[in-house]
């Protein structure tokens, strides 16, 4: 029967994994399979791959055809050079230990690059890190400004209802004072009016008893 190395989905939505199967390429995909060989998580940086490296390479030697997502994760795990080296030893081209010799100088080669690249995403974590502390640091700075000037703009706001308060009262009090200046003024006036009344009157008096 025809079989294919493919990817079995399981997870919940928005956070997908697989698991790397081989099964029959007439079964319905995420059905029934021969094998589970591994799993693939694409959520991770790099993503996660866990592969059975011996079951991979017998399938493969078996006639198993892999999906091209497959067929990626293999070759990242060495399982298609590693087949193409020992094709190489059945047609005589080399002996099996050069083919060892060349599948680890192939593995070193790649373990080194990833080395490298874990490096770069573990730097560029650390960088991410920081500008991201540099800027909860620069919000919390500005923030505070901003809380220290309303304040301030609160205590200015309060100093100049403060000083009208006691501009109003000084103006009610000299207002109050005028008044009763006013007030002195006019019952100083209406006591002189009065004495010069009486003394008409005591003037008039006299002029009348001097007539009689």
């Amino acid at each position: 029967m025809p079989v294919k190395i493919r990817l079995g989905r399981h997870g919940k939505k928005g956070y997908a994994f697989y698991h790397i199967v081989v099964a029959d390429s007439r079964a319905p995909r995420d059905g029934k399979f021969i094998e589970k060989i591994g799993t693939y998580n694409p959520n991770t940086n790099p993503a996660t791959i866990d592969l059975n490296f011996e079951k991979a390479l017998d399938w493969l030697q078996k006639g198993a055809q892999p999906t091209d997502t497959c067929r990626a994760i293999l070759s990242e795990k060495g399982v298609m050079i590693k087949k193409h080296l020992l094709g190489g030893v059945a047609k005589g081209a080399f002996s099996e230990s050069d083919a060892e010799a060349k599948f680890n100088k192939w593995l070193d080669e790649k373990n080194a690059k990833g080395a490298t690249a874990v490096s770069k995403l573990a730097g560029d974590a650390r960088a991410a890190e920081k500008a991201r502390q540099a800027a909860e640091v620069k919000a919390r700075e500005e923030k505070a400004k901003a809380i220290a000037a309303k304040k301030a703009e609160a205590a200015g706001e309060a100093v100049a209802e403060e000083a009208a308060e006691e501009e109003t009262v000084e103006v009610a009090e000299e207002v109050a004072e005028a008044v009763e200046a006013v007030e002195v003024a006019e019952e100083a006036v209406a006591a002189v009016e009065t004495v010069d009344a009486v003394e008409e009157t005591i003037e008039a008096a006299a002029e009348e008893k001097a007539v009689e």
